[in-house]
């Protein structure tokens, strides 16, 4: 998403260059292109719609400061207002459970679930210092379970073993077992990437989440 609504930016800064204020025409043009960003990026509709309303209503009539164009001045509250959407009210992970805290990772296809599970692993450690171990229930994607090894171990988190012909369900209790008796803090457990509309694997995962209880 914000690749293509850096592109898509950045073209229209250069189109609005030498306008000396916000227009309901030229701010339009701009809201189209990132409606068409966010859409593209699977944000939800209605966040969309607010979103682009709060950026219309203080965009309008505003004066451009200084060297600033129109356009540039505009980049500055899509940004300003795409930090309050992701930003506001967002708080630490709450770990209140008796040990180990279980997070479940769970998502699309290639959403970047096993990268993200690495990167949580070293925040839970050097910001939160806990113990944490690592397991992968993706036993259908070729070579899954060892890029969680190389990248929890560059996390310097611990990983637990599992292969491809074991079931998600056996995995995610040897898993839990196994943090359990070393005095783990927090487990996060990674799975296959899923649609909605894939029966099976959603029930998996509402059985993963039935098993392991997570925060």
């Amino acid at each position: 998403m914000a690749s293509a609504l850096t592109d898509k930016l950045s073209r229209l800064v250069k189109e609005m260059r030498g306008q000396a204020r916000m227009t309901e025409s030229n701010v339009q043009d701009m809201l189209r292109e990132v409606r068409m960003a966010l859409l593209e990026a699977d944000v939800a509709l209605p966040v969309v719609r607010d979103f682009i309303a709060r950026v219309k209503e203080k965009s309008l009539g505003q004066e451009v400061m200084g060297s600033l164009t129109p356009g540039q001045a505009l980049v500055g509250i899509v940004s300003k207002e795409l930090a309050a959407t992701m930003g506001e009210g967002v708080s630490d992970i709450n770990l209140a459970a008796q040990p180990p805290a279980v997070i479940l990772m769970a998502g699309l296809q290639g959403a970047g679930k096993t990268t993200t599970t690495a990167k949580l692993a070293k925040h839970l450690i050097e910001k939160r210092k806990k113990k944490v171990l690592t397991v992968s229930g993706d036993v259908y994607r070729p070579a899954a379970i060892e890029q969680l090894k190389v990248v929890t171990q560059q996390a310097g988190a611990e990983w637990f073993p599992s292969t491809p012909d074991q079931k998600p369900a056996d995995i995610a209790r040897a898993a839990i077992d196994y943090a359990k008796r070393h005095f783990f803090d927090v487990l996060l457990v990674d799975t296959a990437g899923r649609l909605a509309i894939d029966e099976v694997l959603m029930a998996e995962i509402k059985e993963l989440h039935a098993i392991l209880k997570p925060v």
